[in-house]
């Protein structure tokens, strides 16, 4: 989606800058720990879509402010050491889940929320094609069920819509028809502004390398990392040492009221993320139905691979 269609679109609501509301910076026990600088409710109300790899705007942060994501869990031994190094550092972060995997694993999605944490939503089983290579209709379904999933694993039942309305686009494959859709239920759509990745393979250490250079160039920013690959679970408690030692700070987002504050791109602005689909084949349909290119021959997501 090109950023003139994105905005004459209206996709999103919250252009209009107004504070955030700010929750309670959680306790820390390690005084030496980076810790979790503050808590920010992010609001939702009309939608919201933000994430300067795939939008023309992001969430207003200060300079070196990061807010940390995690994708595709929960996954045993990896989730749990992500979980471990967060904690040893009283860092809060956001998981966006596939719910099948949170089905199987219902204990490790109670455990990140017992330790503050925001479970998110990443549809029922990241299609392989995407939810551009579904209809709408199947799109929907394939989002509604993740919903329901992550709540059941989560809360014991789901609601007529999830418990947090944050959700982000396997392979960050939007249309517009489901960014209208999500915007009705009043769902914010988050993409990322610094990849890690890891989707790569590469060493701990060459992760760890790759991503702190990218965040020195950003400055500040929604980082993306998944707590399924086993190579960013190794990495994470250096890159939290790392992040404290050039003086980082760490937000945490959750859903309030109110309009979110953002931050518009540059007027040079382009979507990364259609780049990266254009040349695994992929366009946007009005309707999401099948690439006009043949799909890359990805397996179904099986965990780590």
């Amino acid at each position: 989606m090109t950023h003139l269609a994105f905005r004459a679109a209206a996709v999103f609501v919250s252009i209009g800058l107004s504070s955030l509301a700010r929750a309670q910076v959680p306790a820390c026990a390690n005084p030496g720990a980076l810790g979790t600088s503050r808590v920010v409710n992010v609001g939702t109300a009309g939608g919201l879509a933000v994430g300067l790899k795939t939008y023309p705007q992001t969430l207003a942060l200060k300079d070196h402010e990061l807010v940390l994501t995690f994708d595709d869990g929960p996954w045993p031994v990896t989730t749990p050491a992500v979980l471990a190094a967060l904690e040893a550092e009283c860092v809060r972060a956001t998981f966006f889940l596939i719910g099948r995997n949170a089905l199987a694993a219902p204990a490790l999605v109670r455990q990140e929320i017992a330790a503050g944490h925001t479970v998110a939503h990443h549809t029922f089983s990241h299609p392989s094609v995407t939810l551009r290579g579904l209809s709408s209709e199947k799109a929907r379904a394939e989002i509604e069920q993740g919903f329901e999933a992550v709540d059941t694993a989560a809360y014991g039942a789901a609601g007529t819509g999830p418990r947090v309305p944050f959700f982000r686009f396997p392979g960050f494959a939007d249309t517009l028809p489901l960014l209208r859709w999500l915007d009705s239920r009043n769902i914010a759509v988050f993409g990322a502004d610094i990849w890690a990745s890891d989707w790569e393979m590469m060493t701990p250490q060459e992760e760890l390398t790759k991503l702190m250079y990218r965040i020195e160039k950003a400055g500040h920013g929604i980082v993306l990392l998944h707590d399924v690959k086993a190579q960013s679970a190794a990495m994470l408690p250096s890159f939290l040492l790392e992040l404290k030692k050039h003086g980082y700070s760490i937000v945490h987002i959750e859903p309030g009221p109110g309009p979110a504050l953002t931050e518009l791109a540059s007027d040079s602005w382009t979507s990364q993320t259609d780049r990266s689909l254009a040349r695994m084949g992929y366009v946007e349909h009005p309707e999401g139905v099948a690439p006009v290119a043949p799909a890359p021959k990805t397996p179904p997501f099986r965990g780590p691979r």
